[in-house]
């Protein structure tokens, strides 16, 4: 069904009278919407508004508008590198080796997961799903593919498998919805994050060092911003969004060419084009770091860095259609009870080793969301975090291919046998 409204001006619109009104209510010193926003934080309403303006109220839509692929292709890659210009290298040393642990366990939970969720609906609810079996573990291959890297690595699993059009449309609809509602779920947990590692016995103090590292250093340098200020800010950011989609252009089809060998060595997502505009876009701000354009954290870069980002939540939140669980309540089992193995799996590794929740939760969206959202589940925590979300979802492209070969042949076996 056609939305009310689908011209994308309008929608626009909408969408930022959403995010100032979010915005404005959370301010105010008002003990309602004090207790309100304590258990519906801003950027979770920043995400689920626009889904509820799709479904059930049907006035948008992220399937006919094309703010989506504009915010990620341009206002995510200049969020990039406005968020890595304040990047504290000494400070991500810090945080030590249970970032990457619990980004690999994040990993290999997905691998298993799915031939667990897998076996585990086959056996007790055998008619739940009407896909033949070695169609429904092919279909499931794509799912393991966009969790662990990313939307190349899902069309990789889709032509090494040979998954039908018919079953792959499904698969995407699955990997959408369970997905959004894992990342609305770890919003929420940012707001309560303190609690959760009391709860694991975590020792938080390297990401509390990192964020009040960044937090004094923009302190230092903050400045009034004049109108020159603001323009260079722009051209920084935007500027290198221009160098970013330059490169991205002339690697992309360099990387085609030599499509062959990419798929014999697995490495099919660097044939991809936003692959390699996030890995620029972030380089560039890291290189930035490094120069005196560290110094535009002082007239609000990450601020700016930010409200791209937000605008990119809430383009995010309306390609969601809660309708679609529905149609397809078989697979939406699997999926549902996939991500809980995954998750199960990750608190438990994270309170044997006391890894914090911040971890946990940066950790699963940089496998599971990518680059267009593990930065934002880091900054839910703290805007000064959000590089770590980005260098965690680069690498879980290059882990991508690899790792779901594995989880679609442990579902073949579960599937057929």
């Amino acid at each position: 069904m056609e939305p009310f409204f689908v011209n994308d001006a309008i929608v626009l619109g909408i969408l930022l009278s959403v995010l100032a009104l979010i915005f404005h209510t959370a301010s105010l010193d008002n003990p309602y919407f004090k207790k309100f926003y304590r258990f519906f934080p801003p950027l979770l309403l920043c995400y689920f508004i626009p889904a509820l303006l799709r479904y059930p109220l049907g006035l948008i839509s992220g399937s006919v508008s094309e703010l989506y692929f504009v915010a990620s292709r341009y206002l995510l890659p200049a969020s990039l590198v406005l968020l890595c210009i304040s990047i504290d290298f000494k400070g991500i040393l810090r945080l030590g080796p249970k970032a990457l642990i619990m980004f690999g366990v994040a990993t290999l939970s997905i691998v298993i997961g799915g031939p667990i969720a897998l076996l585990f609906v086959l056996k007790v609810a055998p008619g739940l799903i009407s896909a033949d079996a070695d169609e429904l573990w092919r279909g499931l291959s794509t799912i393991a593919g966009s969790w662990i890297g990313g939307g190349a690595n899902q069309t990789a699993m889709k032509e090494i498998f040979n998954v039908s059009d018919k079953i792959f449309a499904s698969m995407i609809v699955v990997d959408v919805i369970v997905a959004n509602i894992w990342m609305g779920v770890l919003l929420y947990g940012a707001n309560i994050g303190k609690t959760v590692d009391r709860w694991l016995k975590a020792d938080s103090s390297a990401i509390d060092d990192l964020r009040k590292r960044v937090e004094d250093y923009r302190a230092s340098v903050q400045r009034h911003a004049t109108t020159t200020d603001l323009f260079i800010l722009m051209a920084v950011a935007f500027g290198g969004v221009a160098v970013a989609h330059f490169g991205a252009d002339v690697i992309t089809p360099w990387m085609q060419g030599r499509m062959e060998w990419l798929e014999k060595m697995r490495l099919n997502s660097l044939a991809s084009s936003f692959f390699w505009l996030i890995v620029i876009s972030t380089t560039i701000g890291m290189v930035l770091s490094a120069t005196k354009a560290k110094k535009l954290e002082g007239i609000g870069a990450s601020k700016w860095g930010s409200v791209y980002i937000y605008i990119l939540v809430a383009t995010i939140g309306m390609q969601m259609n809660l309708r679609d669980v529905f149609d397809n309540l078989g697979l939406f089992a699997v999926g549902l009870l996939w991500m809980l193995a995954h998750v199960a799996i990750l608190l438990l590794v994270a309170w044997r080793i006391k890894a914090p929740f911040f971890f946990v939760a940066v950790g699963s969206q940089a496998n599971v969301g990518g680059a267009a959202s593990a930065p934002i589940v880091a900054s839910a925590f703290s805007p000064a975090l959000a590089p770590v979300g980005v260098l965690m979802a680069v690498l879980g492209y290059a882990l991508g291919t690899y790792g779901a070969i594995i989880c679609a042949l442990l579902m073949q076996w579960v599937s057929v046998g």
